[in-house]
């Protein structure tokens, strides 16, 4: 059997080459799966705007000196197995390699999921190193795979914004308003959904032109402008922003506009060709643009309501917001399947350049249709 990897340039995310290559003897204790189906999104772009300042690079390395394979969500199939606690046939959820396959080494085996035990990623946050048994989980449903793979982590991180920004209060901007960029990405959809539910807070995407009559048909947004609008808000209101573009041009009007800004979250990098440079963000006016970590508000949530009560408010917050996504009547998103290496290549391609359908998620794998 052979393995297919996505390699992109590291200095430049465009360059982009695919590498087939026979795989290798399994080590006992390891296990191979089928990647069967993963999301691209612009988080997955995020990742690689952020691959050696946050360790996204680490955890599936190449080998190769400039070149990264971008981590993705999605589910896989055990094809062989040498660990005792993992059956072939079995399905997982999970974080793998932007690939045909993946090889895990569980360290830890539960009815409910393992751990990724490999050396190199011992030290990387164990969020990502946790994989879901499906026939287990309690998010999973054989039917909706598409969603979970395209929405689940971005989800998650949106559930988790909104309650990292209700935990600090808002850093005082309750009453006021939560500034969100790229506001027709999913993840910054998702935390609208949430914020929207929150008393005292005035949700406001900020998004491009063309991109304004979708995000106000979501209906999560108080208020929709486009970039060059922020004058429509008074520079007074108390308020709290969430950069999930990255653009430094507009985290400096932001900070530069609103005096009584009380926290800069950077989330994500969607305007990739317009990322802040690094080190600006001690240059600004206003609060420290600081970049938001998801593990450490899980860990911090386990640790004070437990890991059953943490599990349990997630799923019930997941099935609010998938039922409205997927409405029969009026979803926020359609599926579009992209199989094969060329389909793949093409679909990486619209992603990267930001310029597809906000309406319209892409569900990749690299065996042929």
């Amino acid at each position: 059997m052979s393995t297919t990897r996505f390699l992109v340039r590291k200095d430049d995310l465009s360059s982009t080459q695919l590498r087939t290559a026979d795989d290798e003897r399994l080590a006992d204790g390891q296990v191979r799966v089928r990647i069967d189906r993963f999301a691209l999104t612009s988080n997955n772009i995020t990742y690689a705007a952020f691959g050696d300042s946050m360790s996204y690079w680490q955890f599936f390395p190449t080998g190769e000196e400039g070149w990264g394979i971008i981590p993705v969500w999605g589910f896989a199939t055990v094809v062989h197995s040498l660990h005792p606690g993992v059956a072939v046939g079995e399905r997982l959820y999970g974080y793998f390699p932007m690939a045909s396959g993946s090889v895990l080494t569980p360290k830890r085996v539960s009815p409910g999921m393992l751990s990724e035990g490999s050396a190199h990623r011992a030290a990387l946050p164990a969020v990502y190193n946790q994989y879901f048994r499906c026939k287990s989980d309690p998010l999973y449903t054989a039917d909706t795979e598409d969603v979970q793979a395209l929405l689940r982590p971005l989800y998650i991180t949106s559930w988790l914004i909104d309650d990292f920004l209700d935990d600090n209060d808002f850093f005082g901007a309750r009453p006021g308003a939560v500034l969100l960029s790229s506001a027709s990405s999913k993840t910054a959809y998702g935390t609208a959904f949430q914020l929207a539910q929150r008393e005292g807070i005035q949700v406001t995407g900020l998004t491009s032109a063309a991109n304004k009559a979708f995000c106000e048909s979501l209906g999560c947004y108080h208020r929709v402008l486009a970039y060059d609008e922020l004058d429509q808000v008074p520079a007074d209101t108390p308020c709290v922003y969430v950069d999930f573009a990255g653009n430094g041009e507009l985290r400096r009007a932001i900070h530069t506009r609103f005096t009584q800004l009380r926290h800069s979250a950077v989330i994500g990098g969607t305007h990739v060709e317009q990322l802040a440079p690094s080190g600006t963000a001690k240059e600004l006016p206003g609060p420290r643009a600081t970049f938001f970590f998801a593990p450490a508000q899980i860990k911090k949530r386990v640790g004070e309501w437990g890991e059953e009560a943490f599990g349990q408010r997630l799923a019930q917050a997941w099935r609010s917001f998938t039922g409205r996504v997927m409405d029969a009547k009026t979803p926020w998103l359609r599926v579009e399947h992209h199989d094969g290496d060329a389909a793949v290549q093409a679909a990486y391609a619209e992603v990267l350049a930001g310029k597809g359908d906000p309406r319209v998620g892409h569900v990749l794998s690299f065996r042929p249709a």
